[in-house]
């Protein structure tokens, strides 16, 4: 064997060996994604404090009787229940079976038929073209890798279809929250991006590129009404949210860390509660697929 061909072969060996620690690595990063969303009880954040984000996306997209849409990372189906009662024919997917298990539940108390499928939103097991409409409301925006996720986003979706996307802000309470927990927080793995960007406009438009067309933008608040002090919220997303939760798991062993955690979140939370009401700002984003 001569050397060019012995230097080639170790080439493709070397990137075939990288290409594996890349997939091994991006594993390990949806399992913790998968399990994080897993701890508490999101569906209480739903039902309790943004239960109507669903079904504004549901009218914000236009869903109709008969559209074949995607809810996408929709955990126990906040809108793709609302769509499925309208009698569109619904695919709820997310990363995590047991949001999937609560959302089966609640489907069949509203009465509402639906499909319900584990799927990473960065790699949709969904054909070319597949959906009328194509929305996410607060969950494609914790993929970890943005680029991915919104090229899935596109690709499922029909030429002349919708995207629609309700986001947190960078800038609203709940993209502060984040900003928050960060410095307790393990610092996010190579590559993966905040969450709130998902609520920037330019960074959104960016992603989508000119493969989407009629983009319509608008910030909006969310009114949430149910916490009367600054510790009831803090002590509500500690006991219920996901990525909350995993923030005190990291810092657990240290008191301080855990009594500075607790008083940043009070503090953030009383700068936006006015006698018992705070508004949580969020992007609402929809867009046509263009190509029709």
């Amino acid at each position: 064997m001569n050397e060019s061909v012995a230097a080639d072969q170790g080439g493709q060996a070397d990137r075939a060996a990288q290409a594996d620690q890349a997939d091994q690595a991006d594993r390990a990063l949806k399992s913790k994604h998968r399990a994080m969303w897993a701890l508490g009880d999101y569906p209480a954040v739903v039902t309790e404090v943004v239960a109507e984000l669903g079904p504004q996306l549901v009218r914000a997209c236009g869903v109709q009787d008969g559209h074949r849409v995607l809810d996408v990372a929709a955990g126990s189906g906040n809108a793709a229940i609302p769509a499925a009662l309208l009698g569109a024919d619904v695919v709820a997917s997310d990363l995590t079976p047991e949001l999937l298990d609560v959302g089966r539940g609640l489907a069949e108390e509203h009465g509402a038929r639906l499909e319900w499928q584990v799927a990473d939103a960065e790699a949709l097991p969904f054909a070319d073209g597949e959906f009328d409409r194509v929305m996410s409301c607060v969950g494609v925006m914790f993929a970890p890798h943005h680029q991915p996720a919104a090229d899935e986003l596109v690709r499922v979706c029909r030429p002349g279809g919708t995207i629609g996307l309700i986001n947190w802000t960078p800038e609203g309470f709940i993209g502060q929250m984040f900003a928050t927990m960060r410095p307790f927080a393990p610092p996010p793995p190579p590559g993966a991006q905040p969450p709130p960007m998902w609520g920037d406009e330019g960074h959104v438009r960016a992603l989508f590129g000119d493969r989407v067309t009629g983009v319509e933008a608008r910030r909006q608040a969310l009114r949430v009404d149910r916490f009367e002090r600054p510790e009831d919220f803090r002590d509500f997303f500690k006991a219920t949210y996901g990525p909350t939760i995993a923030t005190y798991r990291f810092v657990a062993e240290d008191a301080e860390r855990v009594a500075a955690l607790d008083a940043a979140l009070a503090e953030l939370a009383g700068r936006y509660l006015d006698d018992g009401t705070m508004e949580w700002e969020y992007l609402l984003f929809t867009a046509e697929r263009a190509g029709a």
